[in-house]
């Protein structure tokens, strides 16, 4: 397992976790998004093969929320820093990241999305176009890798005890909320080998009843 992600001390939050758990220790690749460009995709994917020779699969799960606001307020900046995270580093490490998938025997992509980006929401422009762009970029990976041994889906957690949900609804009582722990149990489903037969699908993981 590879880490990635810009802040460091979050990282080992996380391998420190995975490590107490008793799975295999992780490997730690600090990249802000903000930032990145196709180079230092490119050399993330050198530094994959050299130390590991291998991966099968890729999880994304870095977004920006943004400012909700009417549509004819956003600022430009705001904007293109939500764009960047949310579909363009998406973009350019999924494509760095390709032909080393392509060498697994069964792989798989792993988009995260939202209930915006199927449905847009008024206030809600810059996130929910970034997702639209999400599921879209999602749908034409999988048309493309159909006869390939990549699998590519989306997840859609739904309200879920986040920083981020808290900062889009404050006045909400997180305690009636999903942990991220409770939706893993979906994410892990389709990055391994019983979720090969999922293919460009897009899934709730707290479907309306």
């Amino acid at each position: 397992m590879i880490l990635l992600g810009r802040t460091v001390k979050k990282l080992e939050q996380t391998y420190d976790a995975i490590e107490a758990a008793g799975y295999p220790t992780p490997a730690i690749v600090p990249l802000d998004m903000k930032g990145a460009t196709k180079q230092n995709y490119l050399d993330m994917v050198d530094t994959i093969e050299d130390q590991f020779g291998r991966l099968d699969g890729v999880l994304h799960n870095a977004s920006l929320l943004g400012v909700l606001s009417p549509f004819d307020q956003i600022g430009e900046d705001s904007f293109d820093e939500v764009m960047q995270v949310n579909v363009k580093a998406q973009f350019l490490m999924t494509q760095a990241l390709l032909p080393l998938l392509h060498k697994s025997a069964d792989a798989r992509i792993v988009f995260t999305t939202s209930t915006v980006g199927h449905i847009g929401r008024a206030f809600w422009a810059t996130y929910a176009i970034s997702k639209f762009a999400t599921e879209g970029m999602m749908q034409i990976l999988a048309d493309e890798l159909s006869e390939s041994t990549i699998r590519v889906n989306a997840i859609n957690p739904g309200g879920t005890r986040t920083a981020m949900r808290a900062k889009a609804y404050p006045a909400e009582d997180a305690d009636k909320l999903k942990t991220p722990l409770d939706i893993m149990p979906l994410y892990l489903y389709l990055m391994a080998p019983e979720g090969r037969e999922v293919h460009g699908q897009c899934i709730d993981a707290q479907p309306k009843k």
